[in-house]
């Protein structure tokens, strides 16, 4: 006779085993539910979590094995004791292994960092580049770790890319619930590589997916603490950076002097965003002049900063040693300038020369250094109604970072969060705010929109901007045979009058075509240099403007769901 209680758990077990398998078929085939979803955000968090603090230790086992310390954070005074040819050929080999990496797994030979992700979650249906970011996480890993100078965050938001595009592509994500996804991933990764959970939801929410939708807060935020708690378990409770006790602040006596200090940072922040694009600029021309190899690139900017760190070594690496040297007032007046100017030609020469990296830790660095040269004036000028002049290094290091990332809210937060320092809130809200105002009307509103903007795509203008590129004339062109009223004669009419469109082309090119000339449809054809155009099919006005209108909608139901 057989046990009843056997049959009845094996029956519920198999019950369970099908409803399972029912489960996952739904979540690939239709994507995720809320639940599943908060679930799926969980383990997205975790897996980027552990993929920053891996990164962020791998860079330091880097520096500690090729520079020979075992301090990092002290790298700069360490190399003052090195002899001259390493502090030379380390940058110069490890510029060589990632020219050559970019060289073989980018098509374009240009490290991934934020711009590709903001790109990926605006027109790419929430997904990045798989194996140019895992290219570009091995290539800044070796930039940091031998040198450059620049910052952990851009490679770390990219491999957490990396990370969302292969599950949303597992469980057939649309793009609303992928870029969701991807919100998640960037959270985890700025939480776990700064320990700043509030900052990093907020970053992925201003910077990333910039809107502030509701039903993206909650999986964000769960992601977020999951890769807080991630860096915590490594790292403990531990600020970044160790700040004095400024005591009691003067505010409304030292407005004026915060809002001017906001100026001056606005414009340091675009002095350093430019001087990089200068430097990419520069370095275009000279590799195509003297046809430099492109895997060479990195080398030449890697020998360039070892040279100028046999004077200046605190410009080497992602420079936390000068950044609490400025925030706790240890460095003289010229010194603060000098460094300030040598670091802005460092990270130039570091993201010029393509050796991958981010610019966040530069413009922290490079704010607390002008943060502190400012305060050292204004304290020694007006002395009796000033505060610290390292309050002004917290100040500035906020304010250039704000608007070189143009997220005044997740900065603010973040500089508050590496500092554990609440009680001057006021005056690094004040600083940011100013510079951030002006320095959006400098640039296209942040670093990454403006990279994103050289690359001919008007992100920074809004959807009604940039939707049209995401439309191919190919992808809504009626083929001749359902085009009524269209003839072939008319058509090749209107191509030799030159009124056509590529079939590649988008309807950001279509478009204006549509307004110059009044037509109701236009042919579309392909172009080659050694045949004549082939006519594809006719695009309609209407057509267009009812793909445009519709992404609109779409984009307008996600921001404000």
């Amino acid at each position: 006779m057989s046990d009843p209680n056997a049959s009845f758990l094996s029956q519920q077990v198999q019950n369970l085993l099908s409803s399972c398998k029912k489960g996952w078929h739904v979540m690939r085939d239709r994507g995720p539910g809320k639940i599943t979803f908060w679930f799926i955000a969980l383990v997205i968090g975790i897996a980027a979590g552990f993929a920053a603090l891996l990164f962020r230790l791998g860079i330091e086992a880097l520096q500690s094995w090729a520079y020979g310390t075992e301090d990092v954070r002290t790298l700069g005074s360490f190399l003052t004791g090195l002899e001259w040819y390493w502090i030379v050929l380390i940058p110069t080999l490890g510029g060589l292994v990632v020219g050559l990496i970019l060289h073989h797994f980018t098509h374009d030979a240009r490290a991934r960092s934020v711009a590709d992700v903001i790109l990926g979650a605006a027109i790419h249906e929430g997904r990045v580049e798989k194996r140019a970011g895992l290219a570009s996480a091995a290539a800044s890993l070796i930039t940091l770790g031998t040198g450059g100078s620049s910052g952990r965050e851009g490679p770390v938001v990219h491999i957490a890319g990396v990370i969302s595009t292969w599950v949303s592509t597992r469980i057939n994500a649309d793009g609303i619930t992928a870029r969701d996804l991807l919100g998640c991933a960037v959270a985890a990764a700025v939480s776990a590589s700064f320990n700043a959970p509030i900052a990093g939801a907020l970053f992925a929410l201003e910077v990333v997916l910039r809107h502030f939708a509701v039903h993206a807060f909650a999986p964000i935020v769960i992601a977020s603490v999951a890769g807080t708690v991630i860096n915590r378990l490594q790292f403990g409770g531990l600020t970044e950076f160790a700040l004095p006790s400024y005591g009691e602040l003067q505010f409304y006596v030292e407005l004026p002097a915060f809002l001017l200090l906001g100026l001056t940072c606005g414009i340091v922040a675009v002095a350093l965003m430019r001087s990089v694009f200068w430097a990419e600029d520069l370095g275009n021309l000279v590799q195509d002049q003297t046809r430099l190899p492109r895997w060479l690139r990195p080398m030449v900017a890697g020998m360039v900063l070892g040279v100028i760190a046999l004077w200046f070594p605190h410009i080497i690496g992602v420079g936390y040693e000068t950044t609490s040297s400025a925030l706790t007032g240890e460095l003289v007046l010229h010194e603060a300038v000098v460094f300030a100017m040598l670091k802005v030609a460092a990270v130039a020469i570091t993201l010029g020369g393509r050796m991958g990296g981010g610019i966040f830790a530069p413009a922290l660095m490079i704010g607390a250094l002008s943060g502190l040269a400012f305060g050292l004036v204004a304290t020694g000028i007006f002395p009796d109604v000033s505060g610290s002049s390292s309050l002004y290094a917290l100040a500035g290091m906020g304010a250039v970072a704000a608007a070189v990332l143009g997220a005044p809210i997740s900065t603010t937060l973040i500089v508050f969060e590496l500092t554990g320092d609440w009680q001057t809130g006021l005056a690094v809200m004040v600083a940011v705010s100013m510079s951030t105002a002006l320095a959006s009307r400098m640039v296209n509103r942040s670093f990454f929109l403006t990279q994103i903007e050289r690359r001919g795509i008007h992100l920074a203008a809004g959807p009604q901007a940039y939707l049209l590129s995401m439309f191919t004339v190919a992808r809504i062109m009626r083929d001749r045979e359902t085009a009524q009223g269209v003839t072939e004669e008319r058509c090749w009419a209107l191509i030799h009058e030159g009124t056509y469109v590529d079939g590649a082309a988008t309807l950001e090119a279509a478009m204006p075509i549509f307004d110059q000339t009044g037509v109701r449809y236009l042919p579309v054809v392909t172009l080659s240099a050694d045949a004549p155009p082939e006519l594809l099919g006719v695009v309609f006005h209407v057509d267009a403007l009812k793909a445009y209108n519709r992404a609109l909608a779409e984009t307008a139901a996600e921001e404000h769901s």
